[in-house]
């Protein structure tokens, strides 16, 4: 079993307020409800840097056979 160690930090973006960290996978959730609620009245304006979201999607797109002819 992993510790929260051995997980990835994921990139965050705020596009409004030009904003970039990385988050522990653990807590994206939290950070990223947590900053939207906070300066955004809630509306869903920072997410995880859409370039590692689709990447993502890909893999699991492929690991699913998706991709396949």
């Amino acid at each position: 079993m992993s510790d929260d160690a051995d997980l990835p930090e994921i990139p965050i973006v705020c596009p409004e307020c030009g904003t970039r960290s990385r988050i522990p996978f653990s807590d994206v959730e939290d950070a990223v409800a947590g900053h939207n609620e906070r300066l955004h009245d809630g509306e869903s304006v920072a997410s995880v840097d859409p370039d590692v979201f689709d990447h993502l999607a890909d893999h699991v797109a492929a690991d699913l056979g998706l991709l396949e002819n």
